[in-house]
């Protein structure tokens, strides 16, 4: 039996009178595994960017390259042009690494709002804002982890994006995630019966 939970004001008013298959609140907005790897990426990449700014900014080298800018008749805007230059490279580089390790940090403490699903949609209401999918929008591929006390659940959905890797481009699709929710697997059982009844590819 699925437990029903005080949802807020906003959210009540976003539903209406639609009827609620279940209503839960997740703990966090995506799996601690997700933000390690960001946190992991971020660190390495800023790591690799220390390292070649020690052997590109080192004294001997960035004096070099500052007089390599320089004409022979220059006044020192051509120092200023390397220094500059080397300065927009490596600051490039140290904001996209500080950004993907600050996201992944920010994102361990991020929490994944209430969920709600009715027959024909499944909302998210989170920090003030609401988001909506309608049924026919998920594959139908599901996953649960836990068990049915607290549990992960895995929506895949149609929508996603090519990435290019060394065995060619791939499609990776969307996911939503509701997780460490009591009822886990009574809940996927649920959007697995609403997935199929709003199927728009037709039956074989």
């Amino acid at each position: 039996m699925l437990q029903s939970i005080e949802l807020p004001e906003e959210l009540n008013i976003s539903l209406g009178s639609e009827s609620r298959d279940f209503a839960v609140k997740g703990t966090f907005a995506q799996p601690v595994f997700a933000s390690v790897s960001g946190i992991i990426f971020g660190a390495v990449w800023l790591g690799f960017t220390f390292f070649m700014m020690s052997f590109f900014l080192a004294p001997g080298f960035i004096e070099g390259a500052i007089q390599s800018f320089k004409s022979p008749d220059s006044s020192g805007e051509g120092g200023m042009m390397g220094s500059l230059f080397f300065i927009v490279f490596f600051g490039i580089f140290l904001t996209v690494g500080f950004w993907v390790f600050f996201k992944g940090i920010f994102s361990l403490f991020r929490r994944g709002g209430y969920f709600v699903g009715t027959p024909t949609r499944l909302v998210n209401f989170r920090r003030g804002r609401l988001s909506s999918s309608d049924w026919e929008q998920f594959t139908g591929n599901i996953s649960v982890r836990g068990n049915n006390k607290k549990g992960n659940i895995t929506l895949e959905m149609r929508t996603g994006k090519m990435i290019s890797g060394k065995g060619g481009s791939r499609f990776v699709p969307d996911v939503i995630y509701i997780l460490g929710i009591e009822g886990a697997f009574d809940i996927e059982q649920i959007c697995r019966k609403r997935i199929k009844e709003n199927d728009p590819t037709p039956s074989s």
